[in-house]
């Protein structure tokens, strides 16, 4: 028996394709992400489903999946809102990520064998050719260099026995993305991030695990640093 349409004309949100559904994720998803729609920006379901070519239930279906990746705010009868961006914001996602991503590569170096090993060598030697890339084009090869980034924060903390710690630095890193872009495209402050991941590298593979989780803190903070030396009004604050 088919499924009645909503009252916009469109299947019942459990018959929806979920190819349209993962579409408009993503679409919209990067649109945030690349500040498109800028952080604070209200979501009105009427205008943006003919811009993304789907109807009202699909693009309500993938602001709901953006508003438990904490990108988009659901507030009541107002409607969906991009969420914003604040250093106060930042602040909390780095503090809370330095604390679990440094619990998560001390575990790593203590039980990971040697396939973690070159699973961590692969991500960073994959990472090492995207940074060069990144240098000649930072806009066109931001995307390509935050994929390997991730991958490689991902290898190094692979080992690691909590399952749930691992969750929750993948949204953490998640969130952080948005921030890591403005940093990266615009560089406020002078850095060498093969300089940083080198070290960060060669003190896991020492099996170091308190230079490692310095390295890596001191890592992480630098991006705040430098998201704190742009310019306000990028800011919701």
């Amino acid at each position: 028996m088919p499924v009645p349409p909503t009252p916009d004309g469109e299947a019942a949100p459990d018959a929806l394709p979920k190819t349209l559904v993962s579409g408009a994720y993503l679409h919209l998803r990067r649109d945030i992400i690349e500040g498109r729609l800028a952080p604070g920006a209200k979501l009105r379901v009427e205008h943006l489903k003919d811009s993304y070519g789907v109807g009202a239930g699909t693009l309500r279906e993938a602001l709901a999946l953006l508003v438990s990746d904490a990108l988009v705010v659901a507030q009541g009868q107002r409607g969906f809102h991009v969420k914003p961006i604040s250093m106060a914001d930042f602040h909390d996602i780095t503090q809370t990520r330095i604390l679990l991503e440094c619990e998560a590569l001390k575990q790593s170096i203590q039980s990971g064998d040697d396939i973690w090993e070159s699973r961590v060598v692969a991500a960073f030697h994959r990472l090492d050719r995207a940074q060069k890339r990144l240098a000649a084009n930072p806009s066109e090869r931001f995307d390509e260099w935050e994929d390997r980034n991730r991958e490689y924060h991902q290898a190094l903390i692979s080992a690691c026995r909590s399952a749930w710690v691992q969750h929750f630095l993948a949204i953490l890193n998640q969130q952080a993305e948005r921030y890591r872009r403005l940093v990266i495209t615009r560089k406020p402050i002078p850095r060498d991030l093969h300089a940083e991941h080198q070290a960060i590298l060669d003190a896991t593979l020492d099996r170091n695990s308190d230079a490692a989780c310095k390295l890596l803190a001191e890592h992480i903070g630098m991006t705040y640093e430098a998201v704190k030396q742009l310019p306000a009004t990028l800011f919701n604050d």
